[in-house]
């Protein structure tokens, strides 16, 4: 039974303290769109989606309107173009990009993800040709969002893959250079994507889900920085039940919102991805938290144990709140749309090497950091080994979304705008990896893996 404190404190965490519904993201399955002919193909994608999706961003609005909850974003994730796309005789599928585009503008959502592969183990001719179509997919369509899945736990890291998401990259950030490289901001690398995440870049509707289905991603480091605020001085335990507390009204918040959602468009619930993901607002900080815990700046002593604390309270508290909890679920450390972290890379408190350490204890990875865009492609590809090794060992999620800016080097400040946010670029090791990017091959699953 919900009382009238309850509502008036929600009301408040909407008002003053940036509680929103990041996003109400619809999975739609492409798995029953094969043909051999990519213009059959894509029209039988076009209008599956248009028709699947067609009340989407209208019920979001609806609901937003009638609860007075902010819904950020409405979205849509399809099945691997890598998978869906293989039965296509064809050497492209940037095609299959625009028509995603076109169904995406069309319904009236911000983004569509899924442009993707999952090569983990190996490449398909089909991945081969969806990774071939990448940097020009990304760089001809505004919506498109692309990611690849490189590692597993189960499956170790494919090193080929990871030496032509270097690649890829590279290609993608000269192709869109006068938008300051923008293509790379839709591109995710993955170690053991989750096949239900509602966020971007990395969404696509994995091939285990339904035909369609609704996740909801929730977000308020704003109302978790107002609470730890009250708990001053206190000793930890008090700080971990004040965040728990906390992320339990928030997913309670998405829950209603995603049950809604479901009923109104009769497409199954899937999951609540309670996630506390930042914007470059002022007060909707995950640095912000970290600091309001102690630190004097993100990045300093102690930082890494603080994120473990949050992420961990953070699931603790939003697991009771739902049935159904997935996705990345837990704390994101992205760059350029986090004002906290932003400040923290300019005072020289945080590098690229004290985020890696933060990835081993947060929900993704090294998220929307800008670079040099000199660097090269096998440094590119060994910042990314290193983190699908953080996932691999860890048996967790991790990513990789870098940006080497065409034209700008370090000290210099990258403007992408919206929740993309802006962000110095940061400086990487000038010590070479090109050699051990070279070897090729497979780096096997750690011996834990083995667990049959």
């Amino acid at each position: 039974m919900i009382n009238r404190w309850e509502v008036q404190e929600t009301n408040e965490m909407i008002q003053k303290e940036h509680l929103d519904v990041r996003t109400i993201t619809m999975g739609i399955s492409l798995q029953d769109c094969a043909d051999e002919d990519i213009k059959k193909f894509n029209q039988k994608v076009y209008d599956k989606i248009t028709k699947k999706a067609e009340h989407l961003v209208k019920t979001g609005e609806e609901i937003e309107k009638q609860f007075g909850i902010p819904i950020v974003n409405k979205r849509i994730s399809v099945t691997p173009i890598g998978i869906a796309a293989a039965g296509c005789k064809t050497d492209s599928y940037v095609s299959t990009a625009h028509t995603l585009d076109r169904a995406a503008e069309e319904v009236g959502v911000n983004f569509i993800g899924g442009f993707s592969a999952l090569i983990q183990k190996g490449c398909t001719i089909g991945d081969r040709i969806l990774l071939n179509s990448i940097p020009q997919a990304l760089a001809e369509t505004s919506r498109v969002c692309s990611s690849v899945n490189v590692g597993s736990t189960k499956t170790g890291i494919n090193m080929d893959a990871v030496k032509k998401m270097g690649e890829i990259i590279k290609e993608t950030a000269l192709l869109t250079k006068e938008a300051d490289s923008i293509g790379c901001a839709k591109f995710v690398v993955f170690c053991n994507a989750p096949e239900d995440n509602p966020f971007m870049a990395g969404a696509f509707h994995g091939v285990g889900e339904k035909d369609t289905v609704i996740n909801v991603g929730v977000s308020g480091p704003g109302v978790v920085k107002k609470a730890i605020e009250k708990a001053r001085g206190e000793d930890f335990e008090t700080l971990c039940e004040t965040i728990k507390k906390t992320a339990f009204k928030i997913t309670r918040v998405g829950q209603l919102v995603a049950q809604e959602a479901s009923k109104r468009l009769n497409v199954p619930f899937g999951i609540i991805d309670l996630s506390l993901a930042p914007t470059p607002a002022v007060g909707d900080s995950i640095a912000e938290i970290l600091e309001e815990m102690g630190l004097e700046a993100t990045g300093a002593p102690g930082t890494t144990a603080a994120l473990a604390l949050l992420n961990d309270q953070v699931k603790k508290g939003g697991v009771m709140a739902s049935s159904y909890v997935g996705g990345l679920s837990g704390a994101f450390i992205p760059v350029s749309e986090d004002r906290g972290m932003i400040e923290a890379v300019q005072k020289g408190a945080l590098t690229i090497e004290k985020l890696e350490a933060m990835t081993c204890v947060c929900s993704v990875g090294l998220d929307m950091i800008a670079i040099p865009g000199d660097t090269s492609s096998a440094t590119i590809s060994g910042i990314i080994a290193d983190e699908m090794a953080i996932g691999m060992v860890n048996a967790k999620t991790t990513a990789v979304r870098i940006i080497p800016v065409v034209g700008k080097q370090v000290g210099d400040m990258v403007e992408f705008g919206g929740l993309l946010g802006y962000a110095p670029i940061m400086p990487v090791s000038t010590f070479k990896c090109d050699a051990f990017i070279q070897r090729g091959g497979r780096i096997p699953a750690p011996i834990h893996s083995f667990k049959n």
